[in-house]
């Protein structure tokens, strides 16, 4: 950092798993630079997140505490023993500015106040607002609210009875790393394991089991494909990681499904976990992703990267994204038949495919890279000082 040491940032998340929100975390820290900054992570236990920023080279710190509900009262929460604990930890280790999801926000707020150090909460959704008796907090103990797409800035704040003025909130998109999402990844291993040949169509899904992401719209969607292009198999990656139990009352219930229709039996298959989600991406013609709503969708800019087509339910990030009829397709909700149209004709269609993935990853250069985010989440501590 010009004309000073590097300074300390500390990172704290209640969830130890790894879904979306925990991606642009872990493509934040690795694209930061290390000459300017010293990378923490505070983590409740240990898990799938604390494990990979510690092969970042994070210094992970384990600081046990229940997460903060939608509806908590400041004047309680950040009263409670863990603030006294964080703030130590933020004093001891010398840490100039902390980042916070929404789950430690009441935590990490107070005690950065105590510390003396700003606090950046970043806004992955609109579906936690502000109650009534929460807008001090924000106006007061929150230093910087950044969202993650214009979309989750405006919901949030309509949400919230609009009691901040926009320009309190600003709009940081995330990126991915184009050199490790690239088109040269090899997708043989999840053919083979699909006993699949590199000419067969394949059309992948990669989400956690949850309701809001649409295995069931993917499975109606799927079934229509098939009725045209016999040939098509379909494959989904993802699995419940954060092991909530309506999370796994869903899985079963799809997973039940697709075994009882003799198609999709034959044609669908789940992964599960698959460690390398760059293989599945690189394996399938056509990546869909069919969520009810998406704040941003991690998997639209790793799948553009990959220059992979992108067709996408039109709710939220996806259109600050995908851009419809160039990168990809954007159908409305709720529309397993406008996700099949789209589909059957990329699937016919090999030239559009190549012309489509070939302006998805040029748009992922131009505007979602790692390296992009994090030099604009830099310039905002910098703008913090």
């Amino acid at each position: 950092m010009p004309g000073g040491s590097a300074r300390d940032v500390l990172f704290i998340s209640a969830y130890t798993g790894l879904g979306g929100g925990e991606s642009v975390q872990l493509n934040l820290m690795r694209a930061l630079d290390r000459g300017r900054y010293r990378l923490h992570l505070v983590c409740p236990r240990e898990g799938q997140l604390p494990a990979a920023a510690r092969a970042l080279g994070v210094q992970v710190h384990l600081l046990p505490y229940r997460a903060a509900t939608a509806y908590f009262v400041p004047v309680i929460w950040t009263r409670l023993p863990v603030v006294g604990r964080l703030t130590d930890l933020i004093r001891g280790e010398g840490i100039a500015a902390v980042h916070s999801d929404y789950h430690s926000l009441p935590f990490a707020a107070s005690a950065a106040r105590r510390a003396g150090v700003p606090v950046v909460w970043n806004a992955m959704g609109w579906w936690f607002p502000a109650r009534p008796w929460q807008r001090r907090f924000f106006r007061q103990q929150v230093t910087q609210i950044i969202a993650i797409t214009q979309a989750v800035r405006d919901r949030w704040l309509a949400a919230s009875g609009g009691f901040l003025p926009p320009e309190r909130i600003r709009v940081i998109v995330p990126g991915v790393d184009p050199d490790h999402f690239h088109p040269g990844v090899d997708g043989s291993p999840v053919r083979e394991r699909l006993g699949l040949g590199a000419d067969v169509p394949l059309v992948g899904m990669i989400a956690r089991f949850q309701r809001v992401k649409g295995h069931d719209i993917f499975q109606a969607m799927a079934r229509r494909v098939a009725a045209e292009v016999p040939a098509a198999r379909f494959v989904v990656a993802g699995e419940n990681v954060f092991g909530v139990a309506k999370d796994e009352a869903y899985k079963r219930e799809i997973l039940a499904a697709a075994q009882s229709d003799s198609l999709l039996r034959e044609r669908l298959t789940y992964l599960g976990f698959w460690e390398d989600a760059r293989q599945v991406i690189a394996a399938c013609d056509v990546i869909v992703c069919p969520s009810r709503f998406e704040s941003l969708g991690m998997v639209h800019l790793e799948s553009m990267a990959m220059a992979r087509p992108v067709v996408s339910m039109n709710n939220g990030g996806p259109a600050e994204t995908v851009v419809d009829g160039e990168t990809g397709f954007l159908v409305p909700p709720e529309d397993p038949a406008a996700l099949a149209q789209r589909v059957i004709a990329l699937l016919r269609d090999p030239e559009l495919r190549a012309r489509m993935g070939a302006a998805g990853r040029a748009r992922v250069l131009a505007h979602f890279t790692a390296a992009g985010y994090a030099e604009a989440f830099a310039q905002l501590l910098e703008d913090l000082r």
